[in-house]
Order: C-alpha cells, then sequence, then structure tokens
C-alpha cells in the first residue's frame, strides 16, 4: 500500500539535513485526509525540535496538484447520518487542519512551500503557512468554498483581508483562480519559479551553508530564491487583479445587496470575470454572508483569534449550513444542482447568519484554546 503523505529527509554539505513532506495522492489532487493531517502533525513537530533539520519542505506528487484541498466526503457522511448536529468527524478535521496550519504559520525555521498546478482550499491553508512560498507557470489558486456552502477558512479571515483593496472579498465570492502574477500581487506566493526548476532549487539548497541559526537560515533560502527568481521574472503572465484592481473594488462596494446587484447586472466581454461572475452568483447565498461577515472581521483579529472563529463557523456550517448540499452537488452525485437552503441571497434570515457565527464553545473550552 503507498503512503498517503511520505517524509524523507535531504542531507547537505553543511552537515544539516532538509526535512521534506511529500502529499502523495496524485489521483485524488493530494487532497488531504484526516490520516495525512495527523501524519504531518506528528512528523513536523518533531522536525520543528529536531536540531539537525534547518528547514522543511512542501510538495505534491504529480505535475497537476500541490493540494487540491481536504477530503470532505468523511465530514460529509456523519453530518448527513445526524442533521442539526456538530458531528466528531467535522469537530475532528477542521481541528486538525487547523492546529497543523497554525504550526506551519508559528514553525520559527524556514518551511518552503512548492506551490506548482492547482492549490486550492486546505492546500492553500497550507501554503499560507509557508515562509517561502514559490509559484509557477502551471500555478492555480483558489478558495472555492462558496461553491461547497462553506466559505474561505483556514486562515482565509486573516489573510483575506489583508489584501489589496476588496481583493479578499472577490476571490472569497468569485472563487477566481489566481495565476503566478495574481498570487504574487496578493502575496500568497513570494517568488516565482518555472516547474522544471524544482530539481536545480534542491540541488542547490543541499548546498547552503545551513547552521542552527533560524533566522540566518530564513536569509540563506531567501537569497537563493531572489537569486534563482530573477531571470524569470519576465515570463510572469499579467496579473488580472492587480491591472483591474479599481473594476474590482467598484464591483465590491457596498453593502451584500449592493454587491449582488452589481455582480447580477454586470455586463463584460473579460472572460475570467465572465467565469467569476458565474461562480459567484450560482454560489451559496448563506456563503454569501459568511463571506461578507468574514470581510467584516477586518485587521482586528489575530492569527489565532482567525482560526478561532473560523473553526466555530466551520463546524456549524456542516451542521446547520449548506455545506451538505454543496459537497453532495459537487463530489458525491455530482450533479452540479445545488438545492441551497434559501432561494437567494436577500431571502438568507438574519438569524442563520448569526447561529452560524456563535461558537459552539466558550473560550475556555474551546478546542484551539492554546493558540496564542
Amino acid at each position: 500500500m503507498t503512503q498517503d503523505v511520505i517524509f524523507q529527509t535531504l542531507g547537505t554539505l553543511s552537515g544539516q539535513s532538509i526535512g521534506i513532506v511529500t502529499l502523495n495522492i496524485e489521483k485524488a489532487l493530494n487532497a488531504l485526509t484526516l490520516d495525512m493531517v495527523a501524519a504531518m502533525q506528528t512528523q513536523l513537530t518533531h522536525w520543528q525540535n529536531d536540531d539537525s533539520i534547518a528547514c522543511v519542505v512542501l510538495q505534491g506528487a504529480g505535475e497537476k496538484a500541490f493540494c487540491a484541498g481536504g477530503d470532505v466526503r468523511a465530514i460529509y457522511h456523519a453530518s448527513i447520518a445526524n442533521p442539526n448536529t456538530i458531528t466528531d468527524e467535522a469537530c475532528g478535521f477542521f481541528t486538525q487542519e487547523y492546529q497543523l496550519d497554525y504550526l506551519l504559520h508559528q514553525f520559527g525555521k524556514p518551511v518552503l512551500v512548492w506551490g506548482d498546478g492547482i492549490v486550492m482550499g486546505g492546500g492553500l491553508g497550507l501554503m499560507a503557512g509557508g515562509s517561502h512560498r514559490i509559484v509557477t507557470e502551471r500555478s492555480r489558486i483558489a478558495m472555492p468554498e462558496v461553491t461547497i456552502g462553506l466559505y474561505p477558512d483556514v486562515g482565509g479571515s486573516y489573510f483575506l483581508n489583508r489584501m489589496p483593496g476588496k481583493t479578499g472579498l472577490f476571490l472569497g465570492l468569485t472563487a477566481y483562480n489566481m495565476n503566478a502574477a495574481d498570487a504574487l500581487y496578493v502575496e500568497l506566493g513570494n517568488h516565482y519559479l518555472p516547474s522544471d526548476e524544482q530539481e536545480p532549487l534542491f540541488d542547490a539548497m543541499a548546498e547552503l551553508n545551513w547552521s542552527q541559526d533560524s533566522q540566518r537560515n530564513h536569509q540563506l533560502l531567501s537569497d537563493l530564491l531572489t537569486t534563482m527568481t530573477e531571470p524569470h521574472l519576465a515570463t510572469l503572465p499579467d496579473s488580472h487583479l492587480q491591472q483591474f484592481q479599481t473594476q474590482i473594488d467598484l464591483l465590491m462596494a457596498g453593502d451584500i445587496l449592493d454587491v449582488h446587484h452589481q455582480l447580477s447586472t454586470l455586463n463584460t466581454e473579460l472572460e475570467w470575470l465572465q467565469r467569476a461572475q458565474k461562480t459567484a452568483l450560482a454560489g451559496s447565498p448563506i456563503s454569501w454572508h459568511l463571506i461578507f461577515a468574514q470581510a467584516q472581521l477586518g485587521t482586528e483579529l489575530s492569527l489565532a483569534q482567525c482560526f478561532q472563529w473560523e473553526l466555530g463557523v466551520s463546524v456549524n456550517c456542516c451542521s446547520i449550513g449548506d455545506f451538505c448540499e454543496g459537497v453532495r452537488a459537487l463530489l458525491i452525485d455530482k450533479d452540479r444542482q445545488p438545492k441551497w437552503l434559501f432561494s437567494d441571497v436577500e431571502a438568507v434570515e438574519q438569524s442563520r447568519i448569526d447561529q452560524l457565527t456563535t461558537s459552539p464553545w466558550d473560550a475556555k473550552n474551546h478546542p484551539l484554546a492554546d493558540f496564542t
């Protein structure tokens, strides 16, 4: 039986080692299962405390994806069997996924993420936690949760609200697929390399003069990547997000009904914007409200507080939201005809959104209470 996640160490000339994590379910686009999350949490915690490990690399098997998100089918089946109940499956998966993401954000040592191919949902949660986030000409990065009755979680409440203008709200509502230039513009990526540079990069990393000084190691890796990236910057595609920032801000201006009206009446010949418009308008009306609630968090909350807020909302979505129907339509029956709980954005009752955004736990008993 092949392992769903593979851990290796790469020796270097300095005597230090590099820990390499490979997500290894190529046929499922390396989607994260709970077992993979648990295994990574254990191994990464070990490497974090191991003085011989100078740096960690996360990559996906195959050429199609780093990671297309979380494998949510187990949560779906548990939630369908126990309606209006917060299940152990939902609570366990989201808790452990956010713990892993938070570990990466707080890792201390350099974490390089090779964000080649599809990076979506839970995959972006992993990538956002990396200190050195590489995008390639094949990178396709998105938060498509609006299509399954969820909202951009895995730290999205933190990083979307820190993007230029209204870009974060736009990405949440439309599931727009970012290319490498878009990702660099919104700072989800911070280095660009062609996909065929992975092996030369690893070879060069093995020759760096690593030490046990994390700060120095960060600088070493940054300098190497800056040098390797430089010759390729001229080949970067255009960033629609950057080019059309003003129009995006106007499209996303106002309250939820204003934005829904603006998107509904938008008449554009830009194909990428037509796709974004279509996805947003077909998305869950509950998701729309949650994405607006998330945008209103602004930049006040710490990363820890964002994950704590998200955990409550995510488990609530599985029990009293549109999540099960969204997953059924997209992943289970695959009919792509979700029957959302509310007919449109205007029909959503505020009481439902209040329920969804009210944490099931008090601060002391919160599963992520130890995040600081």
